[in-house]
């Protein structure tokens, strides 16, 4: 019996030994200051003041987006009309007749995700 608690001890010992130079050798690579020498991280806090402030200051951009049929496609243009933002190669001949006539004369969106909903909405 003495022999198993001499084994028993000698065990703990050799693992307690082992978990604290475990932790020495890997404690330098987890330190972010060791990482790169003489660098200096910096950290970066925002109050709610600040937060409220910089909403104020931001302007939202709103755009809009024309669907028309030109040449048998449908293109996307920009809010001028004059420049494409997608060329779709959908035909309008996959859309019923109502909308047809309705893509022809152009049908405006306010954002492009409201574009691709239509358009997925008649594609699948």
């Amino acid at each position: 019996m003495k022999k198993y608690s001499i084994c028993l001890l000698l065990s703990v010992i050799t693992g307690i030994a082992c978990f604290f130079i475990g932790y020495a050798i890997t404690s330098n690579h987890i330190r972010p200051e060791h990482a790169i020498p003489d660098a200096a991280y910096e950290t970066e806090k925002v109050t709610e003041n600040q937060v409220v402030i910089n909403q104020e200051q931001v302007t939202p951009v709103l755009e809009q987006y024309y669907l028309v049929s030109e040449t048998g496609y449908l293109l996307v243009f920009s809010e001028d009309q004059s420049t494409i933002c997608l060329y779709t190669n959908i035909p309008i001949t996959d859309f019923p007749e109502t909308e047809q006539e309705k893509l022809r004369e152009g049908i405006w969106f306010s954002s492009m995700l409201e574009v691709y909903n239509y358009l997925e909405s008649y594609t699948s």
